[in-house]
């Protein structure tokens, strides 16, 4: 018998797994591959936190269900961090829901919000799940084109009035992956302005909200007063406290939303296991300084990595957010596209790279690294690289 499986025709090829399977391949054949491909934070999570949780797993009843929208002082200790961060306040009881890392938030929200017959607005290129959680409800997506050369508010008026059906969600990422785009204060506001005025909820996964460079400070979009009206954000420590195999991630802003988020989750899951939990509250609260550290790392993996290219005659201007870079393919490779680029990079380099059109529209003729090895990894590839560039 065969089976049809649903909502997974929607899905399209994943091509990343081209890259991870050839990097593979090539390890085994003995091949030192530097992966700059897969965003896999590198950095050991803090150590008080590990200790935490070595110590809470060692206590039978924190074995049993947990609660699936987090413990109250894990919601607290979300609620005391934007206040720290950003000025923010939140009601840990009704604008805090903890989920089990921003891209598991992100899928179950959507379900609560669209459904066959609406809409959503999203910028391409986009981190794929940010395309796909709104067409995995059932929903249709209508791409806002984002690109160094555009107005991406200008682009975004105009996909909301050519859409049909209006659109219900809009869904941002700033600092933004991959592209590493960053944006003030001044565009969340015109962004809140947009959607009250067209009744749409804003979705801002806030995955970089700590890893900024060159001065840039990336405004939570719930710093626009008046913004939980109209807008939700999802905060992760993957990044930033470098957590990225705990799963510990918050939906925060809209109270409905966040609401709406914990009746469906409290049908789905138990909530996280509870010593990660109560860990992940100590990284938040008794090591507040990581994501600064953790910060000071990617600058200096960035700086090695564009200066190192920029030597060798690749050149694109550096990003002040994320722990990626985003550069357009040189010229003498453009024409074979991202994915065929990738490849060769990938053999004969030694160093794999994301393809641009894995990001959907708007990302090919580019390639995104990954920040996730130590700076003499990242010299390493960078020779690799340049052989290559030198035989064009």
């Amino acid at each position: 018998m065969r089976h049809t499986f649903r909502r997974l025709d929607g899905l399209p090829p994943y091509v990343f797994a081209t890259i991870r399977d050839l990097t593979l391949e090539l390890r085994r054949a003995g091949e030192d591959v530097v992966d700059l491909g897969f965003g896999n934070p590198d950095l050991p999570s803090p150590d008080v936190a590990v200790a935490k949780l070595q110590e809470a797993a060692a206590k039978p009843h924190n074995h049993r269900y947990s609660a699936s929208k987090g413990i109250p002082k894990l919601r607290a200790a979300c609620a005391d961090l934007y206040r720290r961060r950003f000025a923010v306040e939140l009601d840990p009881e009704t604008q805090v829901v903890a989920t089990m890392g921003a891209k598991e938030g992100l899928v179950h929200l959507m379900w609560t919000l669209v459904e066959p017959g609406d809409a959503a607005l999203v910028p391409a290129p986009s981190y794929p799940i940010h395309i796909h959680a709104p067409i995995l409800a059932g929903a249709s997506v209508f791409q806002v084109a984002m690109a160094p050369d555009q107005d991406l508010f200008a682009n975004l008026d105009d996909a909301y009035a050519r859409a049909s059906p209006r659109p219900r969600v809009l869904l941002l990422s700033f600092p933004h992956n991959p592209t590493t785009a960053t944006v003030e204060l001044e565009f969340m506001e015109r962004v809140v302005e947009f959607a009250r005025e067209r009744e749409v909820l804003v979705v801002h996964d806030f995955a970089y909200a700590d890893l900024a460079f060159d001065g840039h400070e990336p405004p939570s979009i719930l710093q626009v007063p008046g913004a939980t009206d109209v807008a939700v954000e999802l905060y992760t420590l993957t990044k930033s406290f470098s957590m990225a195999g705990w799963r510990v991630g918050f939906l925060v802003g809209n109270a409905e939303a966040c609401t709406a988020l914990a009746r469906l989750k409290s049908w789905l899951d138990y909530g996280t296991f509870q010593p990660i939990q109560i860990a992940a509250i100590t990284a938040m609260n008794e090591a507040p300084d990581t994501p600064t550290e953790v910060c000071a790392v990617y600058r200096s993996r960035r700086d090695a990595l564009c200066h190192g290219l920029d030597r060798a005659g690749w050149s694109f201007p550096r990003p002040r957010g994320t722990m990626f870079a985003w550069a357009p393919i040189p010229e003498p490779f453009r024409e074979m596209g991202s994915l065929a680029f990738a490849e060769r990079l990938a053999r004969e380099a030694r160093v794999a790279v994301s393809p641009g059109s894995g990001f959907g529209p708007g990302g090919e003729g580019f390639v995104r690294f990954a920040l996730v090895e130590n700076e003499h990894r990242i010299r390493q590839a960078v020779r690799g690289i340049r052989r290559v560039l030198e035989r064009a």
